[in-house]
């Protein structure tokens, strides 16, 4: 599938199922801590500087954001998740609204699933991943923030995520950076695959 990233839009946001596009486009969920690097990540995969809102404060996306791409598929960009500034009762109703999106969505085709290179997975990360798994639900892993660690360094980190993840290695497993562009090209094929 060609898909031309120029051709890309904020379409609505949503709080529930109602809210859903009605139609039969493929998705691809991104998921991931609050400031794990969604918005800088669907910028960059869009070559736009501003689509996705990208802020200082983390914790900003608190509704399922669509992103049309060229009528051919859309992104959705799932509330960050771990962010303690918010309530707990906040947390609840968006790890609902996460929760019934990824179990009951037809569109949904696989799940981005963000975690920074430089740390190991947090709680979240790994509850995650499992409930993807669990689900059945295809998985990417993007490891972000690749530009801040040395490139010798890459494979050390890479290991330790996937030792805590206790990842399957039939999934994607991409190292990104938003700031060189490195990975952009796997993700796009991995994404593409999905669809």
């Amino acid at each position: 599938m060609e898909i031309n990233t120029h051709n890309a839009e904020i379409l609505l946001s949503a709080t529930n199922k109602s809210h859903y596009p009605q139609d039969d486009l493929p998705e691809i969920a991104l998921a991931g801590r609050s400031n794990v690097g969604k918005s800088s990540f669907i910028n960059t995969m869009l070559n736009r500087k501003n689509l996705a809102r990208t802020s200082g404060k983390p914790g900003k996306t608190q509704l399922l954001n669509f992103f049309n791409i060229d009528d051919k598929m859309r992104f959705v960009d799932v509330p960050g998740y771990g962010y303690a500034r918010v309530s707990k009762k906040e947390r609840e109703k968006w790890g609902r609204m996460i929760e019934e999106y990824l179990t009951t969505r037809e569109n949904l085709r696989a799940v981005v699933s963000l975690v920074d290179l430089r740390h190991d997975p947090s709680a979240d990360d790994v509850q995650m991943y499992e409930f993807l798994k669990y689900y059945e639900i295809p998985v990417i892993i993007v490891a972000t923030k690749a530009d801040k660690i040395p490139r010798g360094k890459w494979n050390k980190h890479e290991s330790a995520i996937k030792k805590k993840l206790n990842f399957d290695p039939s999934d994607d497993f991409i190292l990104f950076s938003s700031v060189s562009k490195v990975g952009m090209d796997q993700a796009w094929d991995a994404i593409l695959e999905k669809l």
